[in-house]
């Protein structure tokens, strides 16, 4: 599995654009071929930080997605409305559930 997380900072005159942005752009992503699960969360320790977990099916899913118009087009635009760039990490990860919980 790849796991991917990431966030943007929000600023009060673009607040309730970049929500919405972040809302449409993970219900799209999750009707994508190989996307398990995307979205996004108000960071609660900080509320101007708006978070991104996604779970996809492999490496050639994620590729896929951010080689889509609208990917791209979403990170350019939460680039330019926010004072910092956004911020993605990703991860080759597995899951371990079982081992740790029984």
């Amino acid at each position: 599995m790849i796991l991917i997380t990431g966030h943007v900072i929000l600023t009060p005159e673009h607040r309730e654009r970049m929500i919405a942005l972040g809302a449409e752009h993970s219900a799209l992503s999750r009707s994508e071929p190989g996307c398990l699960a995307h979205n996004c969360h108000i960071d609660v320790e900080n509320p101007d930080r708006l978070m991104f977990v996604e779970e996809w099916e492999s490496v050639d899913a994620v590729r896929a997605h951010f080689a889509l118009p609208a990917a791209r087009g979403f990170v350019a635009e939460m680039r330019a409305l926010s004072p910092a760039p956004p911020v993605i990490r990703i991860y080759a990860a597995e899951d371990i559930t079982a081992t740790l919980m029984g």
